[in-house]
């Protein structure tokens, strides 16, 4: 009996819906239920937002007042933040307007290249006398623990306070020193001080070109991104660069 049923089921003839007539063939294909149930659907989700809206504008407070409403806009129907100009000193805006990336990229290298050098020719230990050295000395037991640091180093006594350059009483005897008078001392000294006033401008210019470098690089980047808008983490200064989170995107 079931197969007899299945035999008159596939017999049965298949269920078509009336299409549009030949009038209103002009106007496109004819709606069915299931079109118009999301049509309705959409329409009445719609009016009961818009009646939600209404009803929160007429409870709302005329003097309620947020930032947000001074930091955001309304373009082409769609929300955008308004962004904030970057903090930026008269030199980096003069730099990122007139030259390009390689440019100062290179200036940039042209300087640390310089700092290379410079900090080779100088004694930076002598400088940088915040950073305390110890030296420590054991002894046996029974032996005397107070006793004179320069014998003991076998140094002399004006030396115990360098940090380099402290030779042994055994070199110095065999060492002829000549005689300098203090006229050259004293151009020395110039010249050294000279050479370190020197040197920190050339450690800030390399830091400015630096800023300024990371900056044109993010702007281009920037402006590559066309899809997933970077969310701005920290907003950049005259000293350091903003810093973006980019969306991650699966490369084929």
């Amino acid at each position: 009996m079931s197969s007899w049923n299945k035999a008159a089921k596939a017999n049965q003839k298949t269920h078509r819906e009336r299409h549009q007539p030949e009038s209103r063939k002009h106007l496109g294909l004819l709606e069915k239920k299931k079109d118009y149930k999301k049509r309705a659907n959409d329409y009445h989700e719609k009016g009961a937002t818009l009646k939600l809206l209404r009803k929160r504008t007429l409870d709302k407070n005329p003097d309620e007042f947020y930032f947000h409403m001074i930091n955001s806009r309304v373009k082409n129907g769609e929300h955008h933040e308004l962004e904030k100009d970057e903090e930026h000193t008269p030199e980096q805006v003069k730099l990122m307007q007139t030259q390009d990336l390689k440019y100062i990229n290179m200036k940039r290298t042209i300087e640390s290249r310089r700092i290379q050098r410079l900090q080779s020719q100088l004694h930076i230990t002598d400088v940088a006398d915040s950073t305390p050295n110890t030296h420590i000395f054991f002894v046996d037991e029974g032996e005397e623990k107070n006793f004179d640091l320069a014998k003991r180093l076998d140094t002399h006594p004006s030396l115990i306070n360098r940090k380099s350059n402290r030779p042994r009483l055994s070199d110095l005897d065999k060492i002829t020193l000549p005689e300098v008078n203090e006229e050259v001392m004293n151009s020395a000294k110039k010249i050294k001080e000279k050479t370190y006033r020197e040197l920190s401008k050339r450690i800030e210019r390399e830091k400015h070109l630096t800023v300024v470098q990371q900056k044109m690089e993010i702007k281009r980047h920037l402006q590559d991104v066309t899809i997933l808008k970077p969310k701005r983490v920290k907003k950049g200064s005259a000293v350091s660069a903003p810093v973006y989170k980019f969306q991650f995107i699966r490369k084929k």
